[in-house]
């Protein structure tokens, strides 16, 4: 054999795998599936291609953040009678509560927001507000599992969960889901709240600690362990290869060993790429100064609201940011039954120009036109007073609201009644705002499907209407 057909016969083979192997990521292969990307979405043309999800855990209060009523000014102080039994989770309806700060009008559309959130005031014209969200429970743990997997019950996947199922990841070096739980602890049901539930393993959320000298654990080998290094760790994760895909070949069906395997690849890679993504020493003064970092009130959020877009732009499909802790008392989050104007005074605080700042930030740089921001809570507040300062909770009715990835700018949706107790203008559940998400995302919610137990299960359950006035 002479020397050229040598090197083409052993050589060029291989190559021609490599090759293939790089067409078929690009869908590049003659009768390849295409991949479900922006511009074709996966059953209509997309308008969005990622999102990030703020939660306000304990339940923000409409009525004293974006839903404005004269009518808690003018009856404050006096006894509260919506002309109906009213039955409260902790306590008896007190008087009417007018809310602590005081409403003003913002943006060329004229919007009334309190002045808890100045900052995020500014920014109503990028907005679009749903005032009339529902909640099927008034217990912080099966409502908040109902705002994030569309169900009050446990073990159903998460919407990020879902995106991750639904269009896979943008970047193969870093992860389709991350999640920046709360530094000073989970919200109720922990960890669930984002987990894949009987989706496959992989598409579990990776979490991140935005500013900890361990943003995301194990990812490093501890200072002690010398005997670590990169030609170790290569000839170990050879020899975990070989046993993980032995083990899975006695046990087809099982997506669990394949995520692990999958995992193990993505932390090698993330030992490469996170370092650069979580370091923000190379944004100027003027973003860090955007998002609030550097002033203690503001720095935790702002770390992870500018960690966040540092992992939109790089490719990264879901991003979820709590704010607030199910830590009991003193409050940390906004469950605010003993002094409303204290708790979320603190919490507003600490979240308004983080999260104004993400919105600008991603409007200056292109990014909102194909973002989604979703704010949104558990269920919102009441009108009167528990005890003499505080509100007690509310599912029949709230606010949640949409911006950027084709959403309209500066409109509100639905509307609660005159005391801000029920919603009486088009009341919607999270199975609608679900189901817009992913509308914008291209995917049709009624044909997003796992089947689980004989049940083609989805995200919005048998429920949900796309909400076409929000659409831009």
């Amino acid at each position: 054999m002479k020397r050229r057909d040598f090197l083409w016969s052993h050589g060029g083979g291989l190559g021609g795998i490599a090759l293939a192997h790089l067409l078929g990521q690009e869908s590049l292969l003659q009768g390849a599936q295409p991949r479900p990307e922006f511009n074709g979405g996966i059953h209509h043309p997309a308008r969005a291609k990622r999102v990030v999800q703020l939660f306000m855990s304990g339940a923000a209060s409409q009525c004293d953040t974006f839903d404005y009523k004269p009518l808690l000014i003018k009856k404050g102080g006096e006894k509260w009678d919506p002309g109906e039994k009213v039955e409260l989770f902790q306590s008896d309806p007190g008087v009417v509560m007018p809310c602590p700060w005081e409403w003003k009008q913002y943006g060329q559309c004229g919007k009334w927001v309190s002045s808890l959130l100045p900052h995020t005031a500014a920014r109503v014209d990028d907005i679009a507000f749903v005032h009339s969200m529902i909640a099927k429970s008034n217990v912080h743990g099966p409502a908040t599992f109902m705002q994030n997997t569309g169900f009050v019950l446990p073990g159903f996947p998460s919407m990020g969960a879902w995106i991750s199922y639904a269009l896979g990841s943008q970047n193969q070096n870093l992860p389709a889901l991350v999640v920046f739980p709360d530094p000073r602890g989970f919200p109720p049901n922990g960890p669930a709240n984002w987990s894949a539930g009987f989706l496959p393993a992989a598409h579990q959320a990776t979490m991140i600690r935005a500013g900890s000298a361990n943003p995301i654990h194990d990812l490093f080998p501890p200072d002690w362990a010398k005997f670590i290094t990169p030609e170790s760790e290569r000839r170990t994760f050879d020899v975990l290869k070989q046993f993980n895909e032995a083990h899975r070949a006695d046990r087809e069906g099982d997506s669990r060993l394949e995520a692990r395997i999958a995992s193990y690849e993505m932390a090698a890679r993330l030992q490469i790429s996170a370092p650069e993504v979580l370091a923000l020493d190379g944004e100027t003064d003027a973003t860090r100064t955007l998002y609030g970092i550097g002033d203690p009130a503001t720095d935790d959020l702002g770390r992870r609201c500018l960690t966040a877009r540092r992992l939109l732009e790089r490719g990264v499909r879901f991003v979820q940011i709590w704010s607030g802790a199910d830590n009991g008392f003193p409050r940390r989050n906004w469950d605010s039954h003993e002094n409303l104007a204290k708790d979320h005074g603190e919490m507003g605080t600490a979240l308004d120009k983080p999260m104004a700042g993400l919105l600008t930030d991603l409007k200056a740089r292109g990014l909102l036109n194909d973002t989604i921001v979703y704010w949104t809570t558990e269920f919102g507040r009441m009108p009167c007073s528990q005890g003499s300062k505080g509100r007690d909770h509310n599912p029949f009715g709230f606010t949640s609201w949409l911006a950027g990835g084709g959403t309209k700018g500066g409109v509100s949706f639905g509307a609660t009644d005159e005391w801000s107790y029920k919603a009486v203008d088009r009341p919607i559940y999270c199975y609608d705002v679900h189901a817009t998400v992913l509308h914008l995302l291209g995917i049709d919610h009624t044909r997003l499907t796992y089947r689980h137990n004989g049940i083609d299960r989805r995200l919005t359950d048998v429920h949900g209407t796309v909400i076409r006035e929000l659409l831009a």
